[in-house]
């Protein structure tokens, strides 16, 4: 699951009697060793890739956290983003409560501890009734293992078991297939499922929501080998590109994705089109990925060293390069200026999302309107910037059809239509600096 963040790494586990826990800064195979592991004792754990929407990336920012209080201890990983923990956090604080990290998610715990509901159940469901917004959340404490989903579901979790019975959830499926864990379901929107010694147990103690599950999770975020909110994520980039094909053609001899988010869309365009795909940019695969990292002066370092072009496929040619979404435009730009140096002879930009022209309040890590190029320039402007010549983005109407003809309706797509289906009280801007008062310089050794 090391897509999904890529900024730090934690797990803690339990042995019935304590609570374990280690967390580092960076990658998953750099952190944990195998005498790391070895040390994380017990027969249960949850673990944490972070990617940051809410609070600085720091050591101390690292998940899962784990806090005692008079419900005892616990552990908390949180996959989405509280739109209101900024009001939340500032109330608490009046209270006397004391934050040791600047994210959104330990808002819940200290809600939980003011709660005075004397059992962790009831304290997490009164808690959470409080805050709004996305989260996907693994909760683990000596004896119980709880998955919980938002009443709309924004961010995917996931069920499966594995033959020896022990049940594991994830925020995708392909975390199941490295663990040999069976799928059985999602957890659904509003529900919290509880494993402890009573075996597994389904609640559902939150009101009903309208479901506005994330369609960028299918665009760019999920993995392709994954199946997420009931359906198979190659299939739905393979009906983006499809469509993009329909609504968008144009007389080309090659299409090449951006790899890698881009390749099953690019294929789809492809097959729809007649034009032959080929593989023209090659990824070097020892680069994280770009968007999803905390600043912009590394995502701009990381697509120079990423991509480099394979001329005999570009040479003398028309070359329809499709991406999965432009947000600031510089990484296309960067993109387009290296397949014209490799000798295209003409280059289209073909997009297989509409235009993004709203930051995401909800967990993923879109930037500020006057950041997002589509929001601030029309398609003409957008298109003399990137040096194309044309572009081309896939319509709302055809974007949701290519999801919605495979698994129906109820989808978030705010950044494409700033309709928002969680109110909050102003634009937020950029969501890390939510908690930019709290922000202090921290060395990590």
């Amino acid at each position: 699951m090391q897509h999904r963040g890529q900024e730090s790494s934690g797990i803690v586990s339990s042995d019935g009697e304590h609570l374990y826990r280690y967390a580092g800064m960076g990658l998953v195979a750099n952190i944990f060793t195998e005498t790391k592991l070895r040390e994380l004792q017990g027969t249960s754990a949850i673990g944490h890739n972070r990617y940051s929407t809410t609070g600085a990336s720091f050591l101390r920012n690292a998940q899962p956290l784990r806090v005692e209080s008079h419900l005892g201890a616990v552990s908390l990983a949180h996959n989405g983003n509280l739109v209101n923990s900024w009001e939340l956090r500032s109330q608490l604080e009046k209270e006397g409560s004391i934050f040791q990290t600047t994210i959104d998610s330990e808002v819940i715990v200290h809600l939980m501890a003011r709660s005075g509901e004397a059992d962790f159940l009831s304290a997490l469901s009164s808690a959470l009734k409080k805050v709004r917004g996305a989260y996907s959340l693994v909760i683990l404490t000596k004896t119980q293992l709880i998955a919980v989903r938002d009443p709309n579901g924004f961010r995917p979790l996931v069920m499966g078991r594995r033959e020896d019975g022990a049940i594991v959830f994830a925020s995708e499926t392909c975390a199941f297939d490295i663990t040999d864990t069976k799928y059985e379901r999602d957890v659904a929107p509003g529900e919290m499922i509880v494993v402890d010694k009573n075996g597994v147990n389904s609640y559902y103690p939150f009101p009903k929501a309208t479901p506005s599950l994330c369609i960028f999770e299918y665009i760019y975020f999920a993995r392709p080998d994954s199946s997420i909110f009931g359906e198979s994520v190659y299939k739905i980039r393979k009906s983006l590109g499809r469509f993009l094909a329909r609504e968008l053609p144009v007389e080309a001899d090659v299409v090449i994705p951006v790899p890698d988010s881009a390749n099953i869309a690019a294929l789809g365009y492809a097959e729809e089109s007649g034009i032959s795909y080929q593989s023209g940019l090659i990824r070097s695969h020892y680069i994280g990925r770009t968007f999803i990292e905390p600043d912009q002066r590394i995502r701009d370092f990381g697509a120079k060293i990423k991509y480099n072009v394979v001329r005999n496929v570009v040479e003398g040619k028309r070359v329809i390069v499709v991406d999965d979404s432009v947000m600031r435009g510089t990484t296309s730009r960067k993109i387009i200026k290296m397949v014209r140096n490799a000798g295209a002879k003409e280059v289209h930009l073909r997009v297989s999302a509409p235009p993004t022209i709203s930051p995401c309040y909800y967990g993923i890590d879109i930037p500020t309107h006057n950041e997002l190029i589509a929001a601030t320039h029309t398609i003409e402007e957008i298109r003399k910037y990137l040096r194309v010549d044309s572009i081309a983005y896939l319509s709302v109407e055809s974007m949701n059809r290519a999801v919605m003809d495979h698994k129906g309706g109820g989808f978030c797509n705010a950044c494409f239509t700033a309709q928002y289906p969680v109110e909050f009280q102003n634009e937020l801007g950029n969501q890390k600096s939510l908690f930019k008062e709290y922000q202090v310089e921290e060395r990590v050794v």
